[in-house]
């Protein structure tokens, strides 16, 4: 018989007769058809898999009755699927407490108490550090409320209020490293603890200072007023506590985390402390997550796990944070740093855009959001208080936890050292899995092992393209001036860049069935390419494992439940093929897998979509969600892949998406989507923020060379001013800020040294400013040390925020100085940059610095500059800084205050 003929019987009786006769037949044609096949060719069709494939391509037979699924089906069976997951995901988000019949019982945390704290603080408007609002008014109503809970204490229970205001300096490495001073800031600490009292302690922390310009609702009053109900709760409790509980409402974290630092570094009480539980934001309202614990001590995480009643924990977001990914930090790292003490982060992370913003207020934060925060602070901090391993703390720290809430039902928690034992179970699990189709004597594995290879290769090379091709886009969507389109309307970026994502992938596979396997069979594929898709997955769960990252046990989950399922369908997979019952199993066999992540991809929007706003000029946003889209897509359609090569066709899902993708590009360009809200059930406003200044340089003589005044202007997302100036007019590039390349950090009065992520600015000229109570800056000695260096001493008086900045010149080097351990640290670009707060009546701020002198200069060896920021009062006002705020549109958040602006040469 001629083979070309034979074979093409064998294959055409493969593709219908196996299935109507029985697997019994298939053996013995299958060895038919393999000893008359030639060698299969690399990576390519023949060999042992191979069959005319049929309706896609000319000649051969036409496909047997039920083989390939319906596109259409397969399509909206797929799409339904990941809906519903979502669907389930939503609503788990949505549910924040159980309901109860009555709230407020006697021992229980009672939400509507604890409101009227928050409305109570927030009435009493923004509360910067250093002004009225914050060090007399507010502290005045804490102490108020703690006087009126300490009277109704049960005789169980001592408690002591002391206000503190510490004075110090430290260093830090955030946004690039810069030094912080403060003076005679406000701490108010109660202590409860048992009549006859304790040795140990676990602290709670929340701050109720806000930024400039807001009313700090949720950023951070909401946490003190639930300290509040859980100190009146913890207090009129009949329980006895064996360990005492120390509430620090703290004032000054928005300064960059001072006053945490002069309670931990201190305090008399912090000698006591052995575990402390931080309260934080980063978002209004929702759930609130526990983003960080430890350092170790995985006692901590079995704490939570035990006593919390509405569980959201994820090790995913702590090893995130811990990255630097996200440009924020919280006072668990002066706790951790500066106080050696383990402890949790939590914070609540909905709606970001208005985080920060005049935005955040009371009325925005639901009842169920403070309940379920009270309910578990409450419990958390009752099992601390009484358990025997806060005493002894130090026994219990070793290795981190591996801990995931699901769907906020329960929590997951388990020591990192059996996660390691579990991920390399998997893995290996995986190892005997594909080498067994891989290790088998060659004539009977050669084809598939080029096969698998080659799809790998593929799958690959789809994920690449797919990722260039949503960065052209995004990079193309940044040129033509349209970025952050997807701001206020998200769906847009998914029709844009999540389309685009998987209808490039589709097409890959698509040209490989087409032309490459064209003589596989469906199945055959489907196989192959479920194979490369649980190996890419064991591969980041190798990878993963390897660097020791508690994340990896995501990996597992999406090796194990594929690897399970595939095992318990694929007898009736090789039997009857994708029929409706192999479906329905597979997909019940991925729900997990599916569900978590789209859970956790939930989560990275709600943190980050907002973070992309207000992220600066130099980070373009859209290559930014572009590139998580294309990362989630990739994630999502692993398992996915093998439908393209089951399915009859992917001509109408390639038209669909297709179209989408270009009505969604269309509609961008054209401008269609503004990416700003004022929405007041909504709002997602573009920050903005105005510094009316008066700068004075003087030369190395004292001489003034330079005067001049004006209103800075900075916008923190990355399209500057644009939609502003039809608007604002006079804002136009004309006036694009100069750096003057001689002044540390380009001569402008940076509040943070956030230069290096905001290089657009803008500069209106204006009259001068005349605070009523001008900040002095005055160079107190000058001489000279015994080992060749100079040593400057200046005093300074002023506002309550001020920024001190310092570059030296060529031939020079700061050697020491008086602030943070005495070492010098710099910022981003080589300046050093000094925060500095003080509270109310603080004496003059006097420092000094040394500066290495190694060849005399002509123009000095040391630049150093000053500016006075007015952030509270009269005087942060002016009448051209009020009449330029007016002109904003209402989709705009202008924080707006005065600074003066003074550099010297030494």
């Amino acid at each position: 018989m001629e083979w070309g003929s034979e074979s093409g019987a064998v294959r055409r009786y493969r593709i219908g007769g196996e299935r109507r006769d029985g697997p019994a037949a298939a053996p013995q044609l299958e060895r038919e058809a393999r000893a008359q096949e030639p060698p299969a060719d690399a990576c390519g069709g023949g060999g042992a898999r191979t069959r005319k494939r049929s309706g896609e391509g000319s000649g051969g037979a036409s496909r047997g009755a039920g083989t390939g699924l319906s596109e259409a089906r397969a399509a909206l069976g797929l799409a339904l699927y990941l809906l519903a997951l979502r669907a389930l995901v939503q609503l788990s988000l949505q549910q924040l407490v159980v309901r109860r019949a009555a709230v407020g019982h006697r021992g229980e945390f009672d939400a509507r108490q604890a409101r009227d704290y928050l409305e109570h603080i927030t009435s009493i408007g923004p509360r910067t550090t250093g002004s009225p609002e914050n060090e007399i008014l507010t502290v005045r109503y804490l102490l108020e409320q703690i006087k009126l809970i300490e009277v109704q204490s049960n005789s169980l229970h001592r408690i002591s209020v002391d206000v503190q205001r510490p004075t110090g300096s430290f260093s830090i490495d955030f946004l690039g490293g810069f030094t912080s001073y403060y003076d005679n800031i406000t701490n108010v600490v109660v202590k409860l603890e048992p009549r006859d009292g304790a040795q140990h302690a676990v602290l709670a922390n929340c701050h109720f200072d806000s930024v400039a310009n807001s009313p700090g609702a949720s950023d951070d009053a909401v946490s003190c007023s639930v300290m509040l109900e859980v100190l009146r709760v913890l207090s009129t409790s009949s329980e006895a506590l064996h360990h005492a509980v120390i509430f620090l409402f703290n004032g000054a974290e928005e300064n960059v985390l001072q006053a945490s630092h002069g309670f931990i570094t201190q305090h008399p009480w912090a000698s006591l402390i052995r575990a402390f539980i931080n309260l934080e934001a980063a978002g209004v309202g929702g759930k609130e997550l526990v983003f960080q614990t430890g350092p170790e001590n995985p006692w901590l995480v079995q704490a939570y796990v035990s006593a919390a009643k509405h569980p959201f924990a994820s090790v995913v977001a702590q090893e995130v944070f811990q990255s630097g990914i996200i440009p924020s930090d919280t006072d668990f790292r002066i706790y951790r740093d500066f106080g050696n003490i383990p402890g949790i982060d939590l914070a609540f992370i909905e709606n970001g855009y208005i985080y920060h913003t005049k935005y955040d207020t009371a009325d925005r934060i639901l009842t169920d959001s403070i309940q379920r925060a009270g309910d578990n602070i409450l419990a958390v901090l009752k099992y601390l208080a009484t358990s025997d391993m806060l005493a002894a703390s130090s026994k219990y720290q070793h290795g981190h936890m591996v801990f995931f809430d699901v769907l906020g039902l329960f929590v997951i928690a388990y020591p990192s050292r059996v996660g390691l034992i579990i991920n390399y179970m998997v893995v290996m699990a995986v190892v005997l899995y594909l080498g067994k189709k891989l290790l088998q004597p060659q004539n009977k594995t050669a084809t598939y092992t080029k096969d698998f290879f080659c799809g790998l290769g593929i799958t690959l090379i789809s994920w690449f393209t797919s990722l260039v091709t949503v960065l052209i886009i995004a990079v193309f969507v940044s040129l033509i001036g349209q970025s952050l389109s997807w701001y206020n309307h998200f769906y847009v970026s998914v029709c844009l860049y999540g389309t685009a994502a998987v209808a490039k992938i589709i097409f890959i596979h698509t040209l490989a069935k087409r032309f490459h396997y064209v003589n596989a069979s469906d199945q055959y594929l489907g196989e192959v390419f479920f194979d490369v898709s649980l190996f890419v997955h064991c591969g980041f769960l190798t990878a993963l494992t390897y660097q020791g990252l508690c994340s990896a046990f995501i990996s597992a989950v999406w090796v194990a439940f594929p690897l399970l399922t595939k095992l318990c369908v694929h007898k009736d997979f090789k039997r009857h093929g994708a029929g409706g019952k192999f479906i329905a199993f597979y997909l019940l066999g991925m729900f997990i897998p599916y569900l978590y992540a789209l859970y956790l991809i939930w989560a990275v929007f709600e943190m980050f979509t907002p973070i992309l706003g207000r992220s600066g000029s130099e980070i373009p946003p859209d290559v930014v969600l572009a590139s998580i889209l294309a990362g989630c897509t990739m994630i999502l359609s692993s398992y996915f892949i093998n439908f393209i090569y089951l399915a009859k066709s992917t001509k109408r899902t390639m038209l669909t998406l297709t179209l989408v993708c270009a009505i969604a590009f269309l509609l961008v360009c054209s401008g269609t989507f503004f990416p700003y809200s004022s929405n007041p059930a909504s709002p997602k406003p573009k920050r903005v923020f105005l510094q009316h200044m008066t700068r004075t340089f003087h030369d190395l003589d004292g001489n003034v060379v330079k005067r001049d005044s004006g209103i800075w202007i900075n916008g923190f997302d990355y399209t500057g001013m644009s939609h502003i100036t039809p608007h604002i007019p006079e804002i136009n590039d004309t006036i694009r800020a100069h750096c003057e390349e001689n002044a540390p950090l380009c001569g402008f009065p940076w509040y943070l040294p956030v230069h290096f992520l905001i290089r657009k600015n803008w500069y209106l000229p204006a009259p001068e400013v005349s605070p009523k109570e001008p900040a002095h800056f005055r160079l107190v000695s000058k001489e000279q040390t015994p080992w060749d260096s100079v040593k400057l001493t200046f005093e300074a008086t002023g506002p309550s925020h001020m920024s001190f900045y310092v570059r030296t010149h060529k031939g020079s080097t700061l050697s020491q100085w008086s602030l943070g351990n005495g070492t010098p640290v710099t910022s981003k670009g080589g300046d050093y940059f000094v925060f500095y707060s003080h509270g109310l009546q603080a004496s003059a701020w006097q420092f000094w610095i040394e500066v290495q002198v190694s060849e005399e200069q002509p123009e000095g060896a040391v630049t150093v500059a000053i500016a006075a920021h007015y952030l509270s009062g009269e005087d942060k006002r002016s009448s051209q800084l009020d009449a330029l705020k007016e002109k904003f549109p209402d989709w705009t958040f202008p924080s707006a205050w005065v600074c003066t602006y003074h550099l010297f040469v030494f």
